[in-house]
C-alpha cells in the first residue's frame, strides 16, 4: 500500500513546478463593467456547476419516505440500473456507492492482483488510478493526444506486456475515446477495457453510447455530473457473467444457497433506494440535459472563437461530445496566464475549476512514476480551466462570462 508523501510542487524541480496550478481564487462580486444593462448579473455568483433537478425526483423520493423503502432493496434500483444501461446501449447495470467503486467493484470483478498491470491516462482524476492501486495491480500511464486530449491510443501498443491484465480509457471531460483501434489491440493481446465514463453520460462514438464501447464502463453520478443521485456510480456492460458477479461482489458477496455464506471477498458498495428514485428521475431527463450541454458549448464557442489565445475544446468528426465541462486552454497570445484569468473571472463571481493535475505529478504517485514525462497532459494541467457548465446555465449567463473574457484580453492588451 502506497503511504503518504511529504512531496510538495516545489520539489518537482524548476521545469514542472510551474506546471502545478496556484490555489483556486477567492469568488467576489463586484460591479461588472460590461456595459450592456440586459448582462447586469451583479450581486450573483456563477457556480462551475450545479445539478437540475427538474423532474421527478422529488416525487419518486417520497415514494420511497412513504413506502419505507429507503435501503439497499426497493423497486427503484432496478429500475435505475435498467433505464440507465438502456440508455448507454447495455443490457446490465450494477448501481453502487458512487463512481470510484465502480471503477474499483469492476476491477475487483476481473481478479485483478499485485503483479498485473493496468494502463490508464496520466490526465485523469485520481480516482481512476486509485482504484487501480486498490486492488493492488500496477498502473502504466500513458499521455494525452493533442487533438481530443483523451489517452493517446498510438501509445498504447508501446505499452502493453503479457502483465497487462486492463486498459482503462477515460472520456475525459465528455469526450470519447477514439475506441476502434483500442478494441483492435484488445482483441489481438486479451486485455480487458473498462471505460471511465464518469464524465461521458449520453457521449457517442460513431453513433455507440460511452458506457457500452468497451466491455464494460463505469460512471460517476456525483452532483456535478450530467446525471447526478448526489453519490452514486454504476457499472454497465452486456456481459452477463460480469454483471451478476459485480451484482454479488457489491453486496458483500452473500452466497444464494444461504445467508451470512460468503465465497468471495465482497464489499459494502450498495446504492440506496433513495438515490436510485432521483438517479431514475434523472436518466429521465438525461436527452434534454445532453442537449443543453451541447447548447450551451455552441454558444460559448461563438462568443469565445474570436479571443487570441483561447482554443475552446474540441470535438472529432466520429464524436458527439456531452461537454461535461465547458473546457479552453489560455495561450500566450491572450495576455494572462490560466490563473490570472481565472482570478479575473472570480472577481466577477464566475467559478472555475483548473484542468486535472496528472497522475504522474500527484504527490502520493510521484516516486512510483518519478522521471517519466507526459508533455501534453503537462500542458493541459498548465493551461487548461472549465468555465460554468451546468445544464440550467442560461444564454444570458453565458454571454455574460464570455463577455468578463474578452474584457480580461482587451485590458491586457491596453
Amino acid at each position: 500500500m502506497l503511504q503518504p508523501s511529504s512531496i510538495t510542487p516545489k520539489d518537482l524541480g524548476d521545469d514542472l513546478s510551474s506546471v502545478i496550478p496556484g490555489k483556486d481564487p477567492e469568488l467576489a462580486v463586484t460591479i461588472k463593467r460590461i456595459p450592456v444593462s440586459e448582462l447586469d448579473l451583479s450581486g450573483k455568483i456563477i457556480p462551475v456547476c450545479e445539478p437540475t433537478l427538474a423532474g421527478k425526483e422529488k416525487e419518486y423520493l417520497l415514494d420511497c419516505l412513504d413506502s419505507n423503502w429507503i435501503s439497499s432493496a426497493g423497486k427503484y434500483i432496478p429500475a435505475f440500473e435498467e433505464k440507465f444501461a438502456a440508455e448507454c446501449h447495455c443490457k446490465y447495470g450494477v448501481a453502487c456507492a458512487n463512481g470510484t467503486v465502480a471503477l474499483h467493484l469492476g476491477l475487483a470483478a476481473l481478479g485483478l492482483e499485485p503483479g498485473d498491470e493496468v494502463i490508464l491516462p496520466t490526465f485523469t482524476m485520481i480516482a481512476t488510478i486509485n482504484a487501480v492501486t486498490y486492488t493492488g495491480a500496477t498502473p502504466v500511464l500513458i499521455d494525452s493526444e493533442p487533438g481530443t486530449w483523451n489517452m493517446d491510443v498510438e501509445q498504447l501498443a508501446g505499452k502493453i506486456t503479457p502483465k497487462t491484465k486492463a486498459v482503462i480509457p477515460v472520456h475525459t471531460y465528455g469526450h470519447p475515446v477514439d475506441m476502434d483501434p483500442l478494441m483492435e489491440l484488445a482483441e489481438k493481446h486479451g486485455f480487458f477495457v473498462f471505460e471511465d465514463a464518469a464524465e461521458a453520460h449520453g457521449a457517442e462514438y460513431k453513433g455507440r453510447r460511452a458506457g457500452g464501447l468497451g466491455h464494460a464502463g463505469g460512471f460517476s453520478f456525483y452532483a456535478n455530473k450530467i446525471i447526478t443521485t448526489g453519490e452514486g456510480g454504476m457499472i454497465t456492460t452486456n456481459n452477463a457473467k460480469f454483471a451478476a458477479l459485480a451484482h454479488n461482489l457489491r453486496d458483500h458477496a452473500f452466497s444464494s444457497e444461504r445467508h451470512f455464506w460468503h465465497k468471495f471477498v465482497g464489499f459494502n458498495y450498495r446504492m440506496t433506494n433513495m438515490q436510485a428514485a432521483i438517479g431514475l428521475a434523472q436518466t429521465e431527463q438525461m436527452a434534454g440535459f445532453v442537449e443543453n450541454r451541447r447548447r450551451n458549448a455552441a454558444l460559448y464557442t461563438e462568443y469565445l472563437k474570436e479571443i487570441p489565445g483561447i482554443v475552446t475544446p474540441p470535438e472529432a468528426g466520429w464524436a458527439k461530445n456531452v461537454f461535461w465541462m465547458y473546457s479552453i486552454l489560455v495561450e500566450d497570445e491572450f495576455g494572462l496566464t490560466r490563473d490570472q484569468l481565472r482570478a479575473y473571472l472570480a472577481h466577477y463571481g464566475i467559478e472555475t475549476r483548473t484542468f486535472f493535475i496528472p497522475m504522474h505529478l500527484q504527490p502520493i504517485y510521484y516516486e512510483t512514476f518519478k522521471g517519466q514525462r507526459f508533455p501534453v497532459a503537462e500542458m493541459l494541467c498548465q493551461r487548461g480551466f472549465y468555465l460554468p457548465s451546468a445544464s440550467s446555465l442560461t444564454p444570458q449567463q453565458i454571454k455574460y462570462i464570455t463577455g468578463i473574457v474578452r474584457q480580461a484580453y482587451e485590458e491586457a492588451h491596453s
